[in-house]
């Protein structure tokens, strides 16, 4: 809990929806803010006498809700957004392949600003980024993304991703883009024990993460996995995103991608899997009894006619699930915000129809669920005492939402509301709708300018 002494931000007269295991709600409600925690959270006014008050902030027509958290995305494809606009997988990655193997540590600094900047603004206070390109000679990438998010100010986990199965080996990357076994292992090692914090309050952490069956060995998969352990830090890699991957880990492996994962020591309570959308109820059952994560990304599922992931069936068998953006290039908007809603109504086209999901099932796969497969469901995810203070206050008494009674209702199933305030362990780092620590136009320009660059390099060849 934050010492007494701590300096006390309190919320009042707000909606809050606390997203803790019973969903509990109010319809009016404080939230006090002491250091990095938060303090208390109920119903009407904040408690009388409270000590070092250095902000009262009165959020009448706003609902509160825990920071939302995103489990899956790729930010260096910031600058190439609106490429093989109709694509499936794997062309897109075809396409796209000789374009990214040839980013450098600018051009992913800035992509990763990009990438971040558009998450922060609608209510992302922890991110996530898979980042698997490493091209010889392009410079700290992984260093440069940190730091990005370093200075957004938001809570960050890095999942270094590599790959060492290029062309010659029958994979889809080209061979100066991919990295050799043991440099692979042993650069992400080097990341995890220079970046990654295991303690409560962790602004960054480091994941272990082959990019996907299709362009890893199965050696860099059972290696990965045992370097993670060793290290005490989480997996992560893509999983049944489509037919043609189910295709071609049957042809490569004589198996499907659930078997093979687990044949290589990628089931367990410490892997989450992004997309997931091709599962038997044998999959669904191996990843309830092991506890492995999903990263649901409906927006970029739509974008690459990948399919509908069976979230229902996965939740009712519980599978750990939260909600990812995806790579700009799959998700132009580069927004988690929306995905609530898109979950929501992608889901309800599926086999449970109207049944599928509900307002309140999709806050909390953007929230608590998130929490969960980034292994931080202790510290972040809900709005209770003792949790980090990470709280968004969006803005619900507009034109946009207003006359919508059920302020839950209305931020999912309704336009994009705008965000008043966003913390992260305390701090403020979005006001009225802009970012408080960095400049965004500026970030507009450098990633416009690395776009053209990055475009001018390729076409080059």
């Amino acid at each position: 809990m934050a010492p007494s002494a701590a300096q006390r931000v309190v919320i009042e007269n707000c909606a809050i929806a606390t997203v803790d295991a019973n969903d509990t709600e109010y319809a009016s409600g404080h939230l006090v803010l002491a250091g990095n925690r938060i303090e208390s959270v109920g119903a009407g006014r904040a408690p009388e006498g409270l000590e070092n008050v250095v902000r009262r902030i009165d959020a009448s027509g706003h609902l509160a809700t825990p920071g939302l958290v995103n489990t899956h995305h790729h930010f260096y494809q910031w600058i190439t957004r609106g490429l093989a606009t109709d694509h499936n997988l794997f062309d897109w990655l075809v396409a796209l392949y000789p374009t990214w193997a040839r980013i450098d540590e600018r051009m992913t600094y800035a992509a990763a600003q990009g990438s971040l900047a558009m998450m922060a603004r609608g209510g992302v206070t922890t991110a996530m980024d898979h980042h698997y390109v490493f091209p010889r000679g392009a410079g700290d990438l992984s260093g440069s993304i940190i730091r990005a998010a370093a200075e957004m100010g938001v809570r960050f986990t890095l999942a270094r991703g590599s790959m060492d199965r290029g062309e010659k080996d029958g994979g889809l990357p080209p061979d100066f883009a991919v990295e050799t076994l043991e440099g692979a292992l042993a650069a992400t090692e080097e990341t995890v024990r220079e970046h990654h914090d295991a303690s409560f309050d962790a602004m960054t952490q480091v994941a272990v993460a082959p990019c996907s069956p299709f362009s890893v060995s199965t050696e860099l998969m059972r290696q990965g996995a045992e370097l993670a352990r060793r290290l005490g830090v989480r997996l992560h890699t893509h999983g049944s995103e489509t037919v043609e991957e189910e295709k071609f880990c049957h042809e490569l492996f004589g198996m499907g991608p659930t078997d093979y994962f687990e044949s290589t020591g990628w089931l367990g309570e410490d892997v989450w899997m992004a997309h997931c959308v091709h599962m038997t109820d044998a999959d669904i059952a191996a990843f309830a009894r092991t506890r492995t994560g999903v990263a649901h990304c409906p927006s970029s599922n739509a974008r690459l006619a990948a399919g509908i992931a069976r979230v229902p069936d996965m939740l009712k068998a519980g599978v750990p699930i939260g909600l990812g953006v995806d790579g700009t290039a799959s998700n132009e908007s580069g927004e988690l915000h929306t995905e609530l809603r898109n979950a929501l109504l992608i889901n309800r086209l599926g086999a449970h129809r109207e049944a599928a999901l509900n307002a309140r099932q999709a806050l909390r796969l953007g929230t608590y669920g998130g929490a969960q497969v980034l292994g931080r469901a202790e510290q972040i995810g809900s709005l209770e005492a003792g949790k980090l203070a990470d709280v968004v206050l969006w803005r619900m008494d507009t034109l946009a939402h207003a006359s919508i009674a059920d302020p839950v209702t209305a931020l999912v199933f309704g336009a994009p509301a705008p965000v008043t305030a966003s913390f992260v362990g305390g701090r403020q780092i979005v006001d009225n709708g802009r970012l408080v620590a960095v400049d965004e136009d500026e970030i507009a320009r450098s990633t416009r300018e690395e776009a053209q660059r990055l475009a001018r390099i390729a076409a080059q060849g």
